[in-house]
């Protein structure tokens, strides 16, 4: 699902040019294995209902059960609380991050 991934993705770049320019740069390459947890599971992407049901907008249902695929895939069950539009955000953001986070380390290496 590729729903806002270019904004999240914007996101993701801007965590790292912020990293880049306050901390050491060799942190991302030392901690390669915690830069998605870093980036999308230390801060909220949304905060309050309201935004978070504007973020989603008319694509809340498909988000859920985007969610729902994969914690049931990935956990066997599902952990999120569908019910909480905040929750749905920042859970999709973070599942998305995954892949953003795998496609920036797959092109580091292959620039390296």
């Amino acid at each position: 699902m590729d729903y806002k991934k270019e904004e999240i993705k914007e996101y993701f770049d801007d965590f790292i040019s912020d990293y880049f320019e306050q901390q050491d740069p060799e942190w991302i390459k030392d901690n390669k294995d915690d830069l998605h947890y870093h980036a999308f599971n230390t801060d909220y992407y949304i905060i309050g209902t309201y935004k978070a049901k504007q973020w989603l907008g008319d694509m809340a249902f498909d988000v859920i059960n985007f969610i729902k695929e994969y914690e049931q895939f990935n956990f066997g069950e599902v952990y999120t609380d569908l019910s909480d539009p905040e929750k749905v955000v920042n859970m999709y953001v973070y599942i998305v991050g995954e892949e953003i986070v795998s496609d920036y380390l797959n092109q580091s290496e292959e620039v390296a």
